[in-house]
C-alpha cells in the first residue's frame, strides 16, 4: 500500500509540474451538494434501508462498512479532502447527528438519470434527488430563520449560492439498458436521458445554483460484471479485454453530454459549468495499469469464482450464501491496492485515489482550471 501511495504521489507531482507555474493549490468552496449513483454514494441507498453492506467493505479506511461500495474512500471523498472540506453525509442519514453545514450528498447506488421504474434498483433517480435537494434547502432556510441554534449543522443561505454542485450519474442508464435493449436503441435514448438531466440542472439553476461540476461516464465495458455477462465471445472484446459496444455507447453518451455542457456554459453566462472527462482518466488507468502500480485491471478483488474475473452474479462482496450446496462467504483479496476493481462494479480506494489525482491536474476538464473555475488548482512547488 505504501508503494502504491508513493507511485501516486510521484505521478501527481509530475502531472502538476506540467501546469502553468502561475497556478497554485487553493480551494475556496464553502459547501458541496452532490448528485449521483454508487460512484459517489456515501451511504444514501444503505440509509434508505434498501440494501446493506457487510465487511470487508470499508476495510482500508473506515475499517467498517461506511455506506460506500468500496474498500475505502471514493473519488468524491478525495475531492472533498482537496477542498479541505469534511466528507459528505448522505441526505437520508439520520443517525449520529450528521452535520450538513458543508454540504449534503443526494447520490444513491443504482440511481439513473431517467425516472425509476418498478424494477429499478434505486427509486432515487436524478429528478428525485433534485427534489430532495429543493426540500433540503427550503427546510434549512426555514430552520435558520427561527434562530442560530442549528447553524453548526446546516449550511447558510450564502453556502447554497456559492456552493459547488457535483454530478456523477448516467452509468446505470447505459449499462443497465444492455440487459434489455439493442445498441441502436440505447444510443437512440440518449437525447431523452440528457433532456432529463438538463431539466434537473435548470431546476437547480433557477434555485440559485451557479457552480456546476459534471463528471462524464467511465468505460462501463471494462467493469468485471459486464465483461462476464457480455464478453464471453472474444470478438466482442477490445484490446484491453473490455466489452467494445458498452464502451462505444459510453463514448457516444459522453460526446452528447459534453455538447450539453457547452450549451449550458453559453446559456448560463453567470454560472461556472465544468465538464470532467472521467472516461479518459479511467481508460488510461486500465490501459497503463502496470505503469501506475496496479496488477489487476479487470479482475475483482472482493468476489467469488477465482481468476480470471473472480465474479459471480449470484453473490456479492461480503455476502454469505449457499451455492451448490455449500455455504460461501465472499471475502476480499489480500492486497486491494493491486486491483482497480473492488467488487466487480466499483473501483478500489487505490484506483479512486489515482482518478482523483488526475482530476486535480485540471487537464481533463473543459474548461481547464482557471480563475473562472469554481476552484483553482495552484502549485505549492
Amino acid at each position: 500500500m505504501a508503494t502504491k501511495t508513493c507511485v501516486l504521489i510521484i505521478f501527481t507531482f509530475i502531472s502538476l509540474l506540467s501546469l502553468p507555474l502561475s497556478q497554485s493549490v487553493h480551494f475556496n468552496i464553502p459547501a458541496v451538494f452532490n448528485f449521483g449513483d454508487s460512484n459517489s454514494d456515501t451511504g444514501g441507498l444503505i440509509s434508505a434501508g434498501i440494501e446493506r453492506l457487510d465487511p470487508p467493505n470499508g476495510q482500508n479506511y473506515f475499517h467498517n462498512p461506511s455506506g460506500r461500495y468500496c474498500d475505502g474512500r471514493l473519488i468524491i471523498d478525495f475531492l472533498m479532502d482537496a477542498m479541505e472540506l469534511p466528507f459528505l453525509n448522505a441526505y437520508l442519514d439520520s443517525i449520529g447527528t450528521p452535520s450538513f453545514q458543508k454540504g449534503c450528498n443526494f447520490a444513491a447506488a443504482g440511481s439513473t438519470i431517467l425516472p425509476a421504474t418498478a424494477t429499478s434498483v434505486s427509486p432515487f433517480s436524478f429528478g428525485v434527488q433534485v427534489s430532495q435537494f429543493l426540500r433540503f434547502k427550503a427546510r434549512v432556510l426555514e430552520l435558520l430563520a427561527k434562530g442560530k441554534k442549528l447553524s453548526k449543522y446546516l449550511p447558510t443561505e450564502e453556502f447554497f449560492d456559492k456552493g459547488l454542485y457535483m454530478f456523477d450519474i448516467g452509468q446505470n442508464d447505459i449499462a443497465g439498458a444492455f440487459y434489455s435493449k439493442t445498441f441502436d436503441q440505447i444510443v437512440a435514448s440518449f437525447p431523452l436521458i440528457l433532456t432529463e438531466f438538463e431539466t434537473g440542472i435548470k431546476r437547480l439553476y433557477d434555485n440559485g445554483a451557479r457552480n456546476f461540476w459534471i463528471h462524464n461516464t467511465g468505460p462501463v465495458g471494462c467493469l468485471t460484471q459486464n465483461v462476464l455477462r457480455f464478453g464471453t465471445d472474444p470478438l466482442k472484446l477490445d484490446e484491453l479485454g473490455c466489452v467494445s459496444k458498452h464502451n462505444q455507447a459510453a463514448r457516444l453518451f459522453n460526446l452528447q453530454l459534453h455538447a450539453l455542457s457547452k450549451k449550458l456554459q453559453g446559456q448560463y453566462s453567470d454560472a461556472n459549468v465544468t465538464y470532467v472527462d472521467i472516461y479518459t482518466i479511467k481508460s488510461s488507468l486500465i490501459a497503463n495499469h502496470t505503469k501506475y502500480g496496479f496488477g489487476q485491471p479487470i479482475m475483482a478483488c472482493c468476489g467469488y469464482g477465482g481468476p480470471p474475473l473472480n465474479y459471480d452474479f449470484r453473490i456479492s462482496c461480503g455476502q454469505t450464501k449457499i451455492l451448490n450446496g455449500t455455504s460461501v462467504t465472499v471475502k476480499g483479496c489480500s492486497d486491494s491496492s493491486d486491483y482497480i476493481s473492488w467488487d466487480g462494479i466499483h473501483y478500489t480506494e487505490a484506483a479512486n485515489q489515482f482518478v482523483s489525482s488526475q482530476i486535480l491536474t485540471g487537464k481533463y476538464s473543459d474548461p481547464p482550471f482557471s480563475d473562472k473555475m469554481p476552484f483553482l488548482l495552484k502549485l505549492k512547488f
